[in-house]
């Protein structure tokens, strides 16, 4: 069984695409046109809470995650609502109003510590705007333990190949008492929105306009923190180790 020292440095894969926006036709991968976002992250390694019947282990916990926009993407938030931290903890996302929706409801995969074993869990996930900016991630599963996450986002600058870094806090996910937090091994999210004013379609974001894109598709970033420390204050008994991926997302067609 690996030590803190010793777990491995996981894998991660990212899979991004620009897509319509539905329900607002002549969105998607178009020059300077709005466009949701739909990103993949999978995670393999293992040695985080490993067991006798689970030697393999698991990903360690993930205590952040930075995404970094292709240079060129504009971000338009006037207009949309936002949910509050206390109304998806107290409540839930059905008193969010709908303007403040900021992605269709995604999934993650995950794995959890139930009795002495390591099992999977799969849960739900949906992004929603937050007042001031930013975002906030509600995660939701039921089986085979109950959880409610919420991880929150804010939007910096960035600069070359990139326009704007979203980071990410993670909170630590306990599941039984004293037992390894729980782990993330994919993700799937289809993130963006979109509303009507004065018959004027008006995106959260926009896809670089022609000239834009260099050769060989736009840049994205990802950045993936496990374990270390959360928020300055929790200390997840692992030291941190992030692992970055760069990709490239295809140009427009036209």
């Amino acid at each position: 069984m690996a030590t803190a020292e010793e777990i491995p440095m996981p894998s991660v894969r990212v899979k991004a695409a620009a897509v319509p926006i539905p329900g607002f036709p002549g969105t998607g991968n178009f020059y300077g046109k709005g466009a949701d976002v739909e990103a993949t992250l999978e995670i393999e390694g293992g040695g985080y809470g490993a067991t006798v019947q689970n030697p393999k282990g698991s990903p360690p916990p993930i205590s952040a995650v930075n995404v970094y926009l292709p240079k060129g993407v504009k971000l338009h938030p006037s207009g949309f609502g936002s949910c509050t931290e206390a109304t998806l903890k107290n409540i839930g996302p059905s008193r969010c109003p709908k303007k403040s929706i900021a992605s269709a409801r995604g999934s993650v995969l995950g794995e959890v510590t139930f009795g002495s074993e390591r099992v999977p869990e799969e849960a739900s996930l949906q992004a929603f705007f937050a007042p001031g900016g930013g975002l906030l991630f509600y995660t939701q599963g039921s089986t085979p333990v109950s959880l409610e996450v919420i991880s929150t986002g804010k939007y910096v600058r960035s600069s070359g190949k990139y326009s704007w870094e979203l980071k990410t806090l993670v909170p630590a996910v306990p599941t039984v008492t004293g037992a390894p937090l729980a782990s993330v091994s994919k993700i799937h999210l289809k993130a963006g929105a979109a509303i009507r004013s004065h018959g004027k379609v008006i995106p959260y974001g926009t896809v670089p306009k022609k000239g834009e894109c260099p050769k060989g598709g736009f840049f994205g970033k990802t950045e993936v923190t496990f374990g270390g420390m959360f928020g300055g204050e929790r200390e997840f008994g692992i030291p941190p180790k992030t692992v970055t991926t760069v990709i490239r997302v295809p140009c427009p067609r036209r």
